[in-house]
């Protein structure tokens, strides 16, 4: 790998992985989501070094043309650009289809024309649906509970489609919950914290008996870059999981813990899915991951955990992060 591009850079996850592959000497190109304002999202917020040293250009996924400019003189893709928040996809699923299957179509076509060497295409444990069996391996089948699931599940057999029939260098990562620094306010992680910072005792949530394999960013991003790494991958679905299940309700009461609060967990109607729509239960088997790479998290288990919760509220409870989060709101 000499030349990368990741799209979704801007974003929560992308910001990092440009971060990372800055740090370990990659020409990174950073495409961005096209804006009048020329805001480059979270990379705004990564150090001068780093943003002096990538290449962002803005543009749209949706747009094949916008996608094959900024593909050009690459040789690895990072494919991260998606509409990712599950609530808004009931209100506006078609916009999650032209994002998430036809801007990842419009990568593939690009990629299968310049030749590109390795893609990484992002998908997510959301496409497992309820966990049937735990833990959930990349066997495990699919089942969409979401607009969102089924337009991820639907990029994902995209990308397998041109590997089947084009012999397009893909492979598939499949995280598992990331949090950390930067992470939208629609997660459940900076919910807690955000509520809890600004000295609310009362902590909405939507339903707390469901469990999530939660996995820091850090570790996520190394995921990417091992899977890129790997020859073993093409072609392949790979999970990236710490193997560790924790419940939503367990969460707010280990980061009130750590931030020394007292808490009372309140459900908010406006936050708990469709019946049939929530997932219940996520705990991922990483066996695969481990097995094709060098990857290993380093934030399993619950101390990881934890650990990665210090980090993770340590960042927000810089004055100058927290100041950009409305705690108060709930958006989808």
């Amino acid at each position: 790998m000499k030349n990368i591009l990741v799209t979704g850079a801007d974003g929560f996850i992308g910001s990092h992985l440009v971060e990372l592959l800055t740090k370990e000497g990659f020409n990174v190109n950073a495409f961005c989501f096209y804006n009048s304002n020329n805001s480059w999202g979270w990379l705004d917020n990564l150090e001068v070094e780093i943003k002096q040293n990538i290449n962002v250009c803005l543009g749209d996924i949706r747009d094949p043309t916008c996608v094959k400019l900024a593909m050009k003189n690459c040789d690895t893709v990072f494919h991260l650009a998606a509409l990712i928040a599950i609530p808004y996809s009931y209100v506006a699923p078609s916009s999650y289809i032209d994002t998430n299957i036809k801007g990842t179509l419009n990568m593939l076509e690009s990629a299968r024309d310049l030749e590109i060497e390795k893609i990484v295409h992002t998908s997510t444990s959301e496409t497992y649906g309820s966990a049937q069996y735990v833990p959930i391996d990349e066997m495990h089948p699919l089942v969409a509970q979401s607009p969102y699931a089924a337009s991820k599940i639907g990029a994902d057999q995209l990308a397998l489609s041109y590997w089947r029939s084009f012999q397009t260098p893909v492979s598939i990562l499949r995280p598992f919950n990331t949090y950390g620094p930067r992470q939208s306010a629609r997660a459940v992680i900076p919910t807690i914290i955000t509520q809890l910072a600004n000295n609310k005792k009362d902590i909405k949530l939507g339903s707390i008996t469901p469990t999530r394999d939660f996995n820091y960013v850090d570790d996520t991003c190394e995921a990417f870059l091992e899977v890129a790494k790997s020859d073993k991958t093409v072609g392949r679905v790979v999970n990236s999981a710490s193997k560790f299940e924790i419940s939503i309700g367990e969460v707010a009461y280990l980061i009130a813990d750590v931030m020394d609060k007292e808490i009372n967990l309140v459900t908010d109607s406006l936050r708990i899915r469709p019946e049939d729509s929530e997932v219940n239960r996520l705990y991922g088997d990483n066996h695969l991951i481990k097995e094709l790479t060098n990857w290993i998290p380093k934030f399993s288990g619950k101390a990881g955990f934890k650990k990665g919760i210090f980090k993770t509220i340590n960042w927000f409870l810089n004055d100058s992060n927290i100041e950009m989060y409305k705690f108060n709101e709930y958006n989808v």
